[in-house]
């Protein structure tokens, strides 16, 4: 969402929408200055046994905006976007990223497990995006 949206996430979905307490409580318990960075979200995911996609609706649902984003999309130092192009990639790397494409685009999701698969950071698989030019959509999350 855009910077106007700041405050609204909620209204991304539908009225109505509810989230548990445990997890509500488990959200708060991790914001520090009304910010979750993605880190404590996949681990807020990984103690509560909510999906990621959950834990980012009650991030919503409580207007608690998403920081420092582990892709090196947004949301560090202060910048919107830190990861740089790489300058090369490595065939793997590519092949990889080529066969996980979804309308043209590499589903967040997509780029942790191949980060994870093929032993690379997180940042270097977004670096190799941005070198060839496909964007990292959608965020686990649904920040993007």
């Amino acid at each position: 969402m855009a910077h106007e949206d700041k405050g609204k996430y909620f209204k991304k979905h539908p009225e109505g929408t509810t989230v548990s307490d445990k997890l509500k409580e488990a959200v708060q318990k991790s914001a520090k200055d009304n910010n979750v960075s993605c880190k404590a979200a996949e681990k807020i995911a990984q103690s509560s046994g909510f999906s990621l996609s959950e834990v980012g609706v009650a991030i919503d649902m409580l207007n608690i905006n998403i920081v420092q984003c582990q892709l090196g999309l947004f949301g560090l130092d202060g910048k919107q976007k830190k990861v740089k192009a790489a300058p090369s990639v490595a065939p793997d790397l590519e092949a990889a990223i080529r066969k996980a494409l979804v309308n043209g685009r590499l589903p967040c999701a997509a780029a942790w497990e191949i980060a994870a698969r093929l032993d690379v950071k997180r940042l270097e698989v977004c670096a190799a995006c941005e070198n060839l030019k496909i964007k990292v959509k959608p965020c686990q999350l649904g920040a993007f």
